[in-house]
């Protein structure tokens, strides 16, 4: 048996390297991550998957969180994938509150340190409004459901030091720092600014083309 193992590797030492450096590749520089839920629609659609720039934070050991180089930190508006633990599972949700920043939700109207930010709805259905959010420069995509939620609102909050505050776009419908609470810097793995392909789970899984290479 052992003979046989030892015959194996040797006829496939090359492809084994391959596997080995496909994974650390995608462990620490790049790698891609299908979307599941709709909690950041309008922005990202379930079947979305997602480039994640793995060194857009830190140069870290492979197959660890351990940062081996500060490259940069998180910015507001920046699109992150983290390890969570308190969910024990693999989110994406934007950055909202930087370390320092004093964050409020009224009604679905975010103030950061004390200053409102700017609205602009621009499609609506019987449930939901599509809006443009500009925060403090940075305009993306935000949904909201007309009658709110109790998700629609929380106290000013504080961001302590190496905690990130993030929300889902789909903000009556996203499991996100309101529920998982700040997210450490340390589970932080990477950013995401576009969609690699997508796939629609409601159709047969029928690519939609229109979202391949999508600027998020």
């Amino acid at each position: 048996m052992k003979s046989r193992i030892t015959e194996f590797l040797k006829e496939n030492k090359s492809f084994l390297l391959l596997l080995i450096l496909m994974f650390v590749f995608r462990s620490s520089f790049a790698d891609w991550n299908t979307v599941p839920t709709s909690s950041m629609k309008p922005t990202i659609l379930i079947g979305d998957r997602i480039l994640v720039n793995k060194m857009a934070y830190d140069i870290r050991l492979p197959f660890t969180h351990v940062s081996l180089f500060k490259i940069s930190d998180p910015e507001r508006g920046d699109i992150i994938i983290f390890d969570s633990k308190v969910s024990n599972k693999k989110l994406v949700k934007r950055v909202i509150g930087l370390p320092g920043d004093i964050i409020q939700l009224k009604n679905n109207v975010l103030y950061i340190n004390g200053e409102e930010l700017l609205y602009e709805d621009v499609a609506l259905s019987d449930m939901t409004t599509d809006r443009i959010e500009n925060l403090l420069g940075m305009e993306h995509f935000v949904r909201v459901k007309k009658t709110g939620t109790i998700m629609s609102s929380f106290l000013p909050v504080k961001v302590p030091e190496g905690f990130y505050l993030a929300l889902g776009d789909n903000r009556d419908n996203s499991a996100d720092s309101r529920v998982i609470g700040f997210v450490p810097r340390k589970e932080i793995v990477g950013r995401s600014r576009s969609v690699v392909m997508s796939l629609n789970y409601e159709n047969y899984y029928i690519p939609r083309t229109d979202r391949f290479f999508h600027t998020l």
